[in-house]
C-alpha cells in the first residue's frame, strides 16, 4: 500500500458506522472475522458496533448493541465458536421485528450492516435490505424517527459473510468454518479406525450435512470410506445389496474394517431418509458384522479453527469492511447487498 492509499484509507470510514453480527450455526473462524471487521474499520476511522447474540440481538437492541474497541477484539482468533454470540430469532423473521431492527439501528446512525453466518442468515439479511425504505417510512409515521433521520439513513449497506460448516453457498469456494470441521472429523474417524481395525468391526460415522454432503463426501475421500450416503446423490432402488457385497469382498481380501460415512440428510431415490440406524442393522441383519454407530453431532464445530480458516475468515472481514464503505447508492443502487 502506498503513502496516500495508506492515507485514503484511513478516512474512508469517517462518519460512517458498521455494525457486525453473527447469525444461525456457529463455525470456526467466525471470530476471525469479526476481529478483521472491526479492526479494519476502525482503520479506516469508522465506528464499529457488535450485536451480540444475532439477529435477536439486533431486534431488542439496548446493552445487546455496544461500540468495539481495537483492544476488544484481541485474542479472538484463534477462539472457535463466536464470541458475540448467535441465537436463533424468530422475532426478525416477523416484519415486526425487522421494524424494530431498523429502528435500533437508525438510532445509532448505523448504515452498514456485516453479517457473518448460513444461508438462513443471509437470506434474512436480503429481506431487511429490500425492505430498508419501507420499514423507514413507518417508522416515520409512527412517529419513531424523525425526518433527518430518516434522510441519514437512507440506504443500507450490506455484506453477507458465509460462516458454515457444510461448505454450502454457491459462488464460494470455501466457506468459514468448513476446513476447521474437516480436521475435526479426521481426527475422530482416524482414532476410529485404530480400534476397529483391533476388533474387526464396522463403524457407521454420521457426520452433518442436512442438505449439503460436501463433509460426508471429502471425508470419505480422505479416510479410504467403503461407503458413503449424501443427500445429492442418492443411491440406486438396490443400494442394500450393493453395500453388503462391497463389505464382504473387503473382507474377504482381508481387511478386517469397514467405515461408512452417512450425511445427516441422507435420503433414497423416493426422498426416504437413510439413518446411521438403518445401516447398522443392515449390516448386522444381512451380514451379521459387529457394528457399531457414531455420530460425530456437534463435535465437528467445537475447537479452534485451522490456520486456513483463521486467514480465509481475516481475508473475508477486511474485503467486507471495505465492500461497505465504498458501497453508495450510485454505484450499487439503494439498500444495497453484497455476499461473499
Amino acid at each position: 500500500m502506498t503513502h496516500e492509499e495508506h492515507h485514503a484509507a484511513r478516512t474512508l470510514g469517517k462518519g460512517k458506522a458498521i455494525a457486525v453480527l453473527t447469525s444461525g450455526g456457529d463455525a470456526q473462524g467466525m471470530n476471525a472475522a469479526v476481529r478483521a471487521v472491526v479492526r479494519v474499520g476502525i482503520f479506516t476511522g469508522a465506528r464499529v458496533f457488535f450485536v451480540h447474540e444475532g439477529y435477536q440481538g439486533l431486534v431488542d437492541g439496548g446493552e445487546h448493541i455496544r461500540e468495539a474497541t481495537w483492544e476488544s477484539v484481541s485474542m479472538m482468533l484463534q477462539l472457535g465458536g463466536t464470541v458475540i454470540g448467535s441465537a436463533r430469532c424468530k422475532d426478525f423473521r416477523e416484519r415486526e421485528g425487522r421494524l424494530r431492527a431498523a429502528h435500533n439501528l437508525v438510532k445509532r446512525g448505523i448504515t452498514n450492516l456485516c453479517v457473518i453466518g448460513g444461508d438462513g442468515s443471509l437470506t434474512g439479511a436480503d429481506t431487511f435490505r429490500s425492505e430498508w425504505s419501507g420499514l423507514l417510512n413507518d417508522l416515520q409515521k409512527e412517529g419513531k424517527i424523525t425526518a433527518e433521520e430518516a434522510k441519514k439513513s437512507s440506504y443500507l449497506n450490506i455484506v453477507g459473510l458465509v460462516g458454515s460448516i457444510d461448505n454450502d453457498f454457491c459462488g464460494t469456494d470455501m466457506t468459514i468454518g468448513t476446513d476447521s470441521a474437516l480436521h475435526r472429523i479426521i481426527e475422530i474417524v482416524d482414532a476410529i479406525t485404530t480400534t476397529a481395525q483391533s476388533h474387526q468391526r464396522t463403524f457407521v460415522l454420521e457426520v452433518m450435512g442436512r442438505h449439503c454432503g460436501y463433509l460426508a463426501l471429502v471425508t470419505s475421500l480422505s479416510c479410504g470410506a467403503d461407503w458413503v450416503f449424501i443427500p445429492e446423490c442418492p443411491p440406486d432402488d438396490d443400494w442394500e445389496e450393493h453395500l453388503c457385497r462391497r463389505l464382504s469382498e473387503t473382507r474377504t481380501r482381508g481387511s478386517r474394517l469397514n467405515i461408512i460415512i452417512v450425511a445427516e440428510g441422507a435420503i433414497d431415490k423416493h426422498g426416504k431418509p437413510i439413518t446411521s440406524e438403518d445401516v447398522k442393522n443392515l449390516v448386522v441383519k444381512r451380514l451379521g458384522y459387529d457394528t457399531r454407530v457414531t455420530v460425530l453431532g456437534h463435535v465437528q464445530r467445537g475447537g479452534t479453527p485451522s490456520a486456513f480458516d483463521r486467514i480465509l475468515g481475516s481475508r473475508m472481514g477486511v474485503e467486507a469492511v471495505m465492500a461497505l464503505l465504498e458501497g453508495t447508492p450510485h454505484r450499487l443502487g439503494s439498500s444495497t447487498a453484497r455476499f461473499q
